[in-house]
Parts: structure tokens; sequence; C-alpha cells
């Protein structure tokens, strides 16, 4: 357990934190001292540079575990009634309070040390995005079975349970190894194949070997065609990439487990080297969001996201997933975890019968994906007059190549949009590259924001957006009719359309 300061409720951090830190030391001292002991083995005895290595090494954990030694002597927490603190410094001292009832998240994550150590990092959040950090408080580290405990005493508002729904309690999903297949079609595995070849080139030119480097694959491709070459280049990163992608995935969703905790509280577990807990209180939800990137929805999967209020907005945990309760799945599972999550009989999205858009819409995005194309062809082909044919015979390539793709993508958009209200939700899809279906809570929504460009109005056609403080805080209609889908905002939040519909009248 965390080290209790005094009688008035302050506790200190786990004392293990100065083990942590020396063992991190240790591990940076090594990774620098192999290469610093050649390098000085080279000019003197080798019992000198030993020594050398060895010194340095002691002055650099025994520093580090010093200072964090101070770190841990200056910084106490304390969990009272009303606010939770945290006080922490030693010249400059700081002192950060957050409201009980304003929490929102209490989340835990352990790397492979701290879950040696027994430890955790327990990261207490308001949602709110308030800038400098001010609305979270960081206890780093704090022992398993304190993270728990404050996880639990945070979270428990003393709130009545939820009245159970038609679906099971306790583990709603829980890890599926075939998942991973899914990987290697998302938009990381190219990202990472790219991020790959360009540090191959930088850690190159680092060791002054991009030059030997370069010659060595012009040697084997010497008497291959460029087409040739550039394709088994790319093919090599592609693969790079979908190896990083299936090892990526598998750090993230090992042993993913998705609950409901008694009190009304969703819990998602995942991680095999860094484990991450992260909690979401039903009462914050407004509904959900099945994302399918085109990728993933070729191969029929969806992922589930959550739409709830509070969750982590800051820089650091914007890119953590916080809000996903599920990873790409079969599209079944993902209407079955979206159902169980909500609470209902048949997920919304499944359940409603999405209005089609009219024609105009598809129209729209047919005359948007011509125009991307055709743009940079027109100044492809005018430069190659001007300039060389090279550029005539590429602005060629590009019409074959990237139109018919442009038009199948935008009949795809067209197809998928829709919307509908389906009991206590209304439901709204849209996209092609990245297709997302929200379910949101008719409750839930705060206002209408109705747009209409030129080229909208001379459609009949408008924007529709729903806000809510949950999630994205906007969700859209896109290109819907005019006069339906003012019916249809009307009909999902009564009182709110009424002076657009008065004035259409």
């Amino acid at each position: 357990m965390s080290v209790p300061d005094s009688g008035d409720g302050w506790r200190r951090l786990a004392p293990r934190t100065v083990l942590a830190a020396a063992l991190v030391m240790a591990g940076i001292a090594a990774g620098a001292g192999v290469p610093a002991f050649i390098g000085l083995a080279g000019g003197r005895p080798v019992w000198q540079a030993l020594v050398w290595v060895l010194g340095g090494a002691v002055l650099l954990i025994a520093g580090g575990s010093a200072l964090d030694y101070v770190r841990w002597r200056r910084t106490r927490y304390r969990v009272g009634a009303e606010r939770a603190e945290l006080h922490t410094g030693l010249l400059l001292v700081k002192r950060r309070s957050l409201a009980r009832e304003r929490i929102r998240s209490v989340d835990l994550t352990a790397n492979v040390l701290l879950r040696v150590l027994g430890l955790v990092k327990v990261r207490i959040g308001t949602g709110e995005n308030t800038g400098g950090g001010e609305s979270t408080l960081e206890l780093d580290p704090v022992t398993r079975e304190e993270g728990e405990r404050l996880r639990r005493e945070l979270l428990n508002r003393g709130t009545a349970t939820p009245e159970p729904g038609p679906h099971r309690e306790g583990e709603l999903a829980v890890f599926d190894p075939a998942w991973i297949r899914y990987a290697p079609v998302s938009f990381v595995a190219p990202a990472l194949g790219g991020a790959a070849a360009g540090g191959l080139m930088q850690v190159s030119e680092w060791f002054g070997a991009q030059g030997e480097l370069i010659g060595w694959v012009r040697d084997r491709f010497q008497d291959t065609p460029v087409v040739l070459t550039v394709a088994v280049l790319v093919a090599g990163a592609c693969a790079a990439g979908v190896v990083g992608a299936l090892g990526l995935w598998v750090e993230m969703w090992w042993n993913y487990r998705l609950e409901r905790e008694p009190g009304g509280t969703l819990r998602v577990r995942r991680g095999l080297f860094t484990t991450r807990s992260i909690s979401i209180e039903e009462r914050r939800l407004r509904g959900v969001e099945l994302v399918e990137p085109l990728g993933v929805r070729t191969l029929g999967a969806a992922r589930v996201d959550a739409v709830a209020t509070g969750l982590a907005t800051d820089e650091e945990s914007s890119h953590a997933d916080h809000k996903t309760l599920l990873p790409a799945a079969p599209r079944g599972t993902a209407e079955d975890v979206a159902a169980y999550v909500l609470r209902e009989a048949v997920s919304p999205t499944s359940a409603a019968r999405l209005t089609r858009h009219p024609p105009a819409a598809r129209t729209r995005r047919l005359r948007w994906a011509v125009g991307a194309v055709l743009a940079p062809v027109l100044v492809l082909a005018v430069l190659g007059v001007l300039l060389t044919d090279v550029l005539l015979y590429v602005a060629g390539a590009c019409v074959v190549v990237l139109l018919p793709a442009a038009v199948l993508l935008a009949l795809d958009a067209y197809r998928g949009l829709g919307h509908a209200i389906s009991g206590d939700y209304l439901v709204a899809r849209s996209g092609t590259v990245r297709r997302t279906t929200v379910a949101l809570q008719r409750g839930g929504v705060i206002g209408w924001t109705a747009k209409q460009s030129y080229f909208q109005r001379r459609a009949g056609l408008m924007t529709l957006t729903a806000t809510t403080a949950a999630g994205a805080g906007a969700y859209s209609v896109y290109d819907a009719e005019e006069s339906e889908v003012l019916v249809f905002g009307d009909a999902a939040v009564r009182g709110l359309l009424a002076p657009f519909l008065e004035r259409g009248e």
C-alpha cells in the first residue's frame, strides 16, 4: 500500500519508485556504457576503460535515484470527502486539487518494469481540456492495490445501479486472437512502412553510410526495370509495415477485456507489455459509434467507440484510444457489443432502417471526386505542354488510374449516407475511407445546426448537425433532403427546430 504521511489523510507514493528509477538509470547506463567502453578501450588499457565506464554508471544511477528519492519525499496526495489533492516539488511546490464531483476518469497504466514491481501509474482526470494538465492528477507510481482502491473510491458516486438490461452483466467481450487479421489492413500498416523506410535512411545517415546503402540497393536492381524496382521497394516497405502493425496490435490489445462493474461502470483492460485500465461511467454514456475504416470494412469488421462526456481530451491522452470499447472485430460482434453497452436488445446502429439520401447527394460527391482528380491533372497537362512531354504521360496515367478509383469512392460514399430514429437514439451514417455510424441519445442533443451552401440550396439539400456535450461534440447528417431532414430533427428532439419549420411553412 502507499505510505501514510500523517493522521490528516495525506499519503506518499510507493517507496519502490526509487528502485524503479534506479533500474531505469541502470538500463540507460548499460546502453550508453557499451559503446563508451569500446571507444575508451581503443586508446587505453581495458581495466582503465572499465573503471571509467563503471564509475560513470554508478554516478548516473546514484544521481537518478537521488533525484527520484527527493521527488518521492516531496510528493503527497490525499482523497477527501470533497476533493482529491496533490502536492509535489522541492523549491517550486505545486499544489493541484480536483473536486470529486468533477472527476470523470481514473485510468491505470503499468509498463513492464512497473508490473514486475507491482506498481501502477494512476491518472485522475475531469475530462476537461484546460491546458497545462490542470484537469488531471497523476500519481506515478503507487501500488496496484492502492491504484484499484483509488479507482473504486473515486468512481463510486453512491448512486443507484442502473436497471439491468436484456443482456448479461459482468463480462461483455474478451480477447479473440482471430481479430489480429484486421491489423494489416488498417491505415497504420502503410504509415509504419513509410516510417521504417525513413528511419532506415536516417540511421544510415547518422553512421555516414547512406551513400553505401543507396549504392547497395542500386547494385541489387542494376538490370531491373525502374517500375519493377519501385514496386519491389514499396512491397518491402509494406511488408515491414504489416509486421509493425501486427506487433503494435498485439501490444495494445492483448488480454483485452470489456466488463460492466457493479455501480454502472464500463471497464476496458488491455495490453501485453504495458497494461492499461480505462473506466467509463455509464451515466456519462450518450451513445456509441461504429467505425469502419475502408480496409477493415472490406473484411466485414468494425470498431466500437464510446460517445461519452468527460473522456480525456488533453494532448497526451488524445492518441491513447481512451474511447475505444472494442477493437476491429467482425461486424456482428461489434453490433452485439454496442447493444450490450447501451443495454438494448438490438444495437440501434443495426435496428434502424436508414433513410436514403436523394440522388442530388450522389451528384455532389461525383463532382467532388472528379474535380479532385482533374484539377491536378490539368496543372500537370499545362506544365507538360510548357516544359516536357513526360508530365503529359504522368497526367494521362493519373486520369486512367485515379479517376475510376475516385468515382468508385464517391458512389460508395453516397451508399453510406443514411439517418434514422431508433427508439431513444438518432442514427447517422456517413463516410467511405472512414465510415462511421453513430447512435446518439436523443436526450443528449442540446442543439441543432442547419447549414446550406449555395449549391446545396439549388439542389434542395441540407446538412443538419446535432450538438452534444459528449464525444466529438457534433454529429452531422450530410446532404439530406431539406424538408425531410428538418422533420427528422424535430421528431428526434422536440422544439429545437420549431423556428426552422415555421419559417419553411
